[in-house]
């Protein structure tokens, strides 16, 4: 039984850490898929490690449980980040917008079509 915690929890660590960002914000300023990735990945090991000592001692359902509870978590927080990250802007228009602190380059108008 420990070989299967084992196996699951670093399954767990190896997909948390070959996370990749959708977004293509590799500079880490998308901290709702890097965040998401870590909560996936440490509930998977310890839903895994609860599951196995508590119940009928499944630590593959409680790996999936953990992962999917500390996944929604992690990329709850990441978002409350991101959206704390923004500053906002208004045009000569009146029309507002945001960009990332770190990445002026990229803008987007309230709506989430891109800024040029």
């Amino acid at each position: 039984m420990k070989k299967a915690i084992i196996a699951i929890a670093g399954a767990g660590l190896l997909a948390s850490a070959c996370a990749s960002d959708p977004y293509g914000y590799n500079n880490g300023s998308n901290e709702t898929v890097r965040q998401g990735a870590i909560g996936a990945g440490l509930g998977s090991v310890a839903g895994a490690i609860i599951g196995n000592n508590v119940g009928g001692g499944n630590a593959a359902t409680g790996a999936l449980i953990g992962g999917a509870l500390g996944g929604t978590a992690g990329a709850i927080r990441g978002s409350n980040q991101d959206r704390n990250n923004q500053q906002r802007y208004r045009d000569s228009q009146g029309r507002y917008y945001y960009c990332y602190d770190n990445r002026q380059d990229e803008c987007y108008w309230d709506n989430g079509q891109r800024r040029y």
